[in-house]
Formats: C-alpha cells, sequence, structure tokens
C-alpha cells in the first residue's frame, strides 16, 4: 500500500513539473504548446506511470531464487546449442549450461542435475 502512494505522489510530482516547464520554462524560449497538447502529454505520462506500476509489482511478487542448489530438479530448454556450454531458459531466466550427456539442439528440453562454480550441469528431460 505504501509503495501505491508513493508511486503516486511521485507521479504527481513529476506531472506537476511537466506542467511549470510546459506552461514557464518553454514560453521564455519561444516555443509554446497548445492546452490540448499539454492534456495529452500528462494523460500519456500517467498510462505510463500506471503500467509501469503494474509491472513492476508483478516483478516485486515473484518468488526469488535462493541460490543455485535450489536450481536441482528445475526443467529448462535450450536457447543456444549445448555443445560444451550455453544458455538454458529457466523458469524465465537465462542461465550458463554445461551439458551432462554430450551436444543438445536450440529447443531441446532440459533437467537441472547440479552446478559447477556459476554454471548449471543439465541432461535432456
Amino acid at each position: 500500500m505504501v509503495r501505491l502512494i508513493l508511486a503516486i505522489v511521485s507521479t504527481l510530482l513529476v506531472e506537476a513539473a511537466l506542467v511549470v516547464v510546459m506552461l514557464w520554462g518553454l514560453p521564455e524560449l519561444g516555443v509554446r504548446i497548445s492546452l490540448p497538447g499539454l492534456i495529452a502529454l500528462m494523460v500519456a505520462w500517467g498510462a505510463y506511470a500506471v503500467v509501469s506500476y503494474r509491472i513492476s509489482s508483478r516483478v516485486l511478487r515473484q518468488r526469488p531464487l535462493l541460490s543455485l542448489p535450489d536450481m536441482v530438479g528445475s526443467k529448462g530448454e535450450v536457447v543456444t546449442s549445448l555443445v560444451s556450454e550455453g544458455l538454458v531458459r529457466i523458469k524465465g531466466e537465462l542461465w550458463i549450461a554445461k551439458s551432462e550427456s554430450g551436444e543438445m539442439k536450440l529447443g531441446d528440453k532440459v533437467v537441472v542435475v547440479g552446478q559447477d562454480s556459476l554454471k548449471l550441469l543439465v541432461r535432456p528431460d
């Protein structure tokens, strides 16, 4: 709730600052913006603020991964060919992975079986 209130207050402050710049700052430089243009700008900025708030709220609600060992047993998909190592997508994140069972092609399904430093060890699922 506090985050929502802060988001609303900060958006209103930014919009007030834009109004001040548009009404007093730009005319000093010889640039004039009509009232409908100013209203359109404020509506667009408000829409941007709502969309960015919703996206960031969704991201903040995701359960974070605690550590690499927690990844064992997770399933994913190969993003770049795994000859010796490559990229896999697991739980929406890209990870560098090593194949335990030889070459794997783009789109193959994998399961995490361990880790090697900061790389995941995977095998076909």
